[in-house]
């Protein structure tokens, strides 16, 4: 199966990364070089992988998505992800991931969080 990887930049430093297919052994590479190449340019504050379109993830699709974490996390940056199908879902829960990712069932959903942290964020200035 294939992999297709769309990204969208949202504000400056935000962007949204959507992979569509299966993201195994033979496909990861296609999303880590999405990634790395944003986080590398010092572009990427924050990335969000929408993961609606995922279908299946292997040991090298969770590699990435930790890799990316850990690179994020070096440079005071974040990632989240959000609409994990159920079998993705599990797969995280399996290797004990989720309590260190954040997660989102959509994007309404990241959008108020990051709202919430905004206005905190402000109150906390004054």
């Amino acid at each position: 199966m294939s992999l297709t990887v769309m990204c969208a930049e949202k504000q400056p430093g935000v962007f949204l990364v959507s992979p569509f297919g299966s993201l195994d052994t033979t496909t990861h590479t296609i999303l880590e070089k999405q990634i790395d190449f944003l986080i590398a340019d010092n572009a990427a504050t924050v990335i969000t992988l929408d993961m609606t379109g995922v279908e299946y993830i292997s040991s090298m699709g969770v590699r990435v998505v930790l890799k990316a974490r850990r690179d994020l996390d070096r440079r005071k940056g974040r990632l989240m992800m959000v609409n994990l199908q159920p079998q993705i879902k599990k797969v995280f829960e399996i290797i004990n991931a989720l309590p260190s990712l954040q997660i989102f069932s959509s994007i309404e959903e990241l959008d108020n969080y990051l709202t919430e942290m905004q206005r905190q964020t402000l109150q906390d200035r004054r």
